[in-house]
């Protein structure tokens, strides 16, 4: 019998059972692990599509100006007599605001009286020879009918000059009435650039400047460029909010009045126009504001979490859940607001769709656990 080690049969039968309670034990547990993975496994978040629409809204720079305003100069080459107003003056129309002198002027209407009253006799002369000779010439040979027409012909000239005498009466008296300033319509004086004794008349001939500068501030104007991209999103009578910082960015409200129609060429963008109430004139023309211009988007659009939209190396996709199966739909994307986002393509309302679409839910491959968002 051989000395060495050896292994008696009771022991080998031991050692074989221990291996192989050891090998199904480890085998149980990594069974185990990978069960509870599987039920652990987390469920995508999914939900239904439906439309809607992105209300949203741009800034945009505009500029408060005058509802009217009018620069008044002198008609006529003259004198500033009196001045009625000032800077900040409120005027009513009409309202006289300055007045004029210039002794040339009545020097001519008083000649342009006397010519008139000349050329009155005149015609008056005419007229009373002619009814005479006409009275006389219905006794039959009395007077010739060549002196009749002489006669008619002098009265309807002496008529001619007299309406004529008229007309240079009118214009002089005219101009003299051009010696008074007078507001064209309600406003605030905002600027006077003479002084009582200053010589005046019309733009290039007495003073550059004009008297007065008169501005319609209880109505302003609201001017705007609006890009045009975005010029779709307005029409007339759109209501739009507006800021201005130097009133500590309180909020005023207007509504689109006037559109320009066309496009600036050098801007690209379309003029309009918001007429804002200023009854209690805290605004003032020429301040900036800060104009919110919505931007409404059509109400029939599908609008999807932005995180649905999946950007991968082949296109733009939505994840669709249909017969139990993922399918990656081909779409293609509008405006984005807030965490929403517009999507266009081959996709019904009621389609249900992956919340949170990533490259790790596969194209047709098994819908995973779901959940409804």
């Amino acid at each position: 019998m051989n000395s060495g080690f050896r292994i008696t049969f009771p022991l080998l039968s031991a050692m074989v059972i221990i291996a192989g309670l050891y090998s199904c034990s480890t085998s149980g547990a990594k069974e185990g692990k990978e069960t509870s993975a599987i039920a652990a496994a987390p469920a995508v978040e999914v939900f239904s599509l439906t439309q809607g629409s992105l209300s949203s809204s741009i800034q945009i720079p505009g500029e408060l100006i005058a509802f009217q305003q009018v620069d008044l100069y002198a008609k006529v080459s003259s004198f500033i007599k009196k001045m009625s107003v000032d800077v900040g003056s409120e005027v009513s129309a009409g309202q006289l605001l300055a007045t004029m002198e210039a002794p040339e002027i009545n020097s001519q209407l008083s000649g342009a009286e006397s010519r008139l009253k000349s050329q009155e006799a005149i015609y008056l002369s005419s007229k009373a020879t002619y009814d005479r000779l006409l009275e006389t010439s219905k006794t039959p040979g009395t007077v010739s009918q060549n002196d009749l027409d002489l006669a008619f012909a002098r009265q309807k000239s002496d008529q001619a000059q007299l309406d004529a005498a008229k007309a240079a009466h009118r214009e002089v008296g005219d101009n003299r009435n051009y010696l008074e300033i007078r507001a064209p319509f309600s406003g605030v004086i905002t600027a006077r650039n003479v002084s009582a004794g200053a010589y005046v008349g019309p733009s290039g001939k007495g003073s550059e400047m004009p008297i007065f500068t008169l501005q319609e501030q209880k109505k302003l104007r609201l001017v705007v460029s609006v890009p045009e991209a975005y010029t779709s999103y307005l029409t007339n009578q759109s209501e739009v909010a507006f800021k201005v910082r130097s009133l500590n960015n309180k909020e005023f409200k207007g509504k689109v009045i006037r559109l320009a129609g066309a496009l600036d060429r050098k801007l690209r963008s379309q003029h309009i126009e918001i007429d804002v109430a200023n009854n209690d004139k805290s605004l003032l023309p020429g301040m900036v504001a800060e104009v919110a211009i919505p931007l409404t988007g059509n109400a029939s659009n599908f609008v999807v979490p932005s995180s649905a939209v999946l950007n991968s190396t082949t296109g733009v996709f939505v994840v669709k859940i249909q017969d139990k199966k993922t399918k990656w739909v081909p779409v293609t994307t509008g405006r984005s607001e807030n965490g929403k986002t517009e999507v266009f393509g081959e996709l019904n309302v009621g389609d249900t769709l992956v919340a949170t679409a990533t490259e790790e839910v596969r194209n047709d491959a098994p819908a995973p656990n779901v959940k409804v968002k």
